[in-house]
């Protein structure tokens, strides 16, 4: 007979990690698959999530000065031609629309009709159209710096899914700004990373890794393409937001120029930068465990969740009335910009039902209300980054009191215990004999979750990157940031080399 999972997730973590995400989502009713192939629905507990993210950074987009605009979803094929290396890079990806109506045959069944004069990308990233629309909004210095920040969907036709982390259509935002010389378009290109990496910490409680991608890694198109890169716990990396130096590539495609102060016709320099809903899957990756999701409260949907114990009629109304007196105390409270965000869940359904839905929901705080707990002006307190039968009596007002100071701890016990899985399975390695047994599984058959970052040195000859991706299933995610100037050899070539960081990665 089968031993029986104590887990409310099944498979675990361990058995099959790929699955258990899949679960994980589900059991969160976070998003479902489409009816079409390869979109995904994304449900209010998911969607939640996602405005949390979005809110957060366009305050933080808006204090560095960037305004929100909105450019369309159609892009002419003839501007993305302009740009070939870019075109080059996303030309599998791209969804062309070719007819302008539908029309029945005779059979009654639709047919497309009306041929466009010229097919429409729909877009997979916006560079080419808001480049001509640049050129058009920028005609002198005055006029520069120009930053201009998007929320949108693209669309990017592909072959394999996973909800979340590559889906066809996605979320996202993209930056997009124009400078009067390549040190100003540099220092918001690193500005803009530095921003997403302090959000990953401080909000998402995800640690990353900020550094510059390889010549292979590039954006198309770009001088130069840095990145931040998170450890997932099934060791492999997450590119979990870009930015982009696009130097005067897009500037001369799509013909932006600007008048000096001193009357001379100049390109401008330009960047674009962006994160989407694969933070979400990022999210779900770093801190959820074997019984469900697992949140960090400043980006939980809700922070409390309120369970009424009734197991008596006459006692069941002066217990309702005390939660929400409970719940009512607690959204006073003021949370970072907000309030307190509170869930009373009064359904009529079974207590185990209802506990742990929520626990695979990954709500911060479960808090649990009987009559005795009423009776004694206290309330029985579950913390969703403990165990889930790990439970503590708390005086009311003392709960209601201290709330902020507990909702930070979780947050920043997730950021540690976080932080300490990526530096137990990041390994400096020396050599490539090294290098290939830290990649390679034990059982081949079945692999098991093995490897982590490595932090090696890299001549980054493209030939040689490529022959190892190839060989090894594994890229370079970055050079770090803390240590790009640092020379040291090549394990593959004993060339002259940079420290990176490589990784199997999604």
């Amino acid at each position: 007979m089968a031993k029986q999972s104590n887990n409310a997730i099944s498979p675990t973590r361990e058995e099959d990690y790929p699955e258990w995400y899949q679960q994980v989502v589900k059991a969160a009713d976070l998003a479902e698959t489409s009816p079409v192939r390869g979109c995904m629905v994304i449900k209010p507990w998911g969607y939640a999530i996602w405005e949390n993210i979005q809110r957060e950074l366009d305050r933080r987009f808006k204090a560095t000065g960037h305004k929100n605009a909105y450019f369309p979803l159609f892009i002419p094929m003839s501007f993305l031609q302009k740009e070939a290396e870019h075109v080059d890079g996303f030309a599998k990806e791209c969804a062309v629309v070719t007819h302008s109506r539908l029309e029945a045959d005779a059979d009654g069944k639709l047919q497309p009709a009306g041929p466009l004069e010229e097919p429409l990308i729909v877009r997979p990233t916006s560079e080419t159209i808001i480049g001509e629309l640049f050129s058009k909004w920028v005609q002198s210095y005055r006029d520069l710096p120009l930053l201009i920040n998007q929320w949108a969907n693209v669309v990017r036709w592909e072959m394999r899914t996973r909800l979340f982390l590559r889906t066809a259509e996605f979320l996202w935002q993209e930056g997009h700004t124009v400078h009067a010389t390549a040190e100003e378009a540099m220092e918001e290109t690193r500005k803009m990373l530095e921003v997403y990496a302090d959000f990953a910490e401080t909000y998402m409680a995800v640690p990353v890794i900020t550094g510059e991608k390889t010549e292979a890694e590039r954006f198309p198109g770009a001088d130069a393409t840095f990145a931040i890169e998170a450890m997932m716990q099934d060791r492999k990396a997450l590119q979990a937001g870009t930015s982009h130096f696009l130097g005067q590539n897009f500037s001369k495609s799509s013909n932006i120029k600007y008048l000096s102060a001193e009357g001379r016709e100049e390109y401008a320099w330009t960047t674009s930068w962006g994160v989407s809903t694969r933070l979400v899957g990022g999210l779900i990756m770093t801190h959820s465990d074997d019984d469900g999701l697992v949140l960090p409260p400043r980006i939980a949907p809700s922070h409390i969740v309120i369970l009424p114990v009734t197991p008596k009629e006459e006692t069941r109304g002066a217990v309702l009335e005390y939660c929400r007196e409970l719940k009512a105390a607690l959204e006073e409270q003021r949370y970072l910009d907000d309030y307190v965000r509170v869930e009373l869940d009064d359904r009529d359904i079974r207590g185990g039902e209802k506990t742990w839905g929520w626990v695979k929901k990954g709500i911060p705080l479960r808090v649990e209300v009987g009559p005795r707990d009423m009776e004694s002006g206290s309330v029985f307190v579950a913390r969703r980054d403990r165990a889930p039968k790990e439970k503590e009596s708390i005086a009311r007002d003392a709960f209601v009191a201290g709330i902020i100071e507990l909702l930070e701890d979780i947050q920043g016990n997730l950021l540690s215990r976080a932080k300490a899985f990526r530096e137990s399975h990041t390994r400096e390695l020396k050599t490539e004999a090294e290098f290939i047994d830290f990649f390679t599984p034990k059982n081949t058959e079945q692999p098991e979750i093995h490897g982590g970052f490595a932090s090696v040195g890299f001549c980054c000859e493209a030939e040689l990157e490529d022959r190892i991706a190839k060989e090894h299933k594994v890229t370079v995610r970055c050079i770090p940031n803390e240590t790009r100037d640092a020379s040291i050899p090549c394990v593959f070539t004993g060339k002259p080399g940079k420290r990176v960081i490589f990784a199997k990665s999604y």
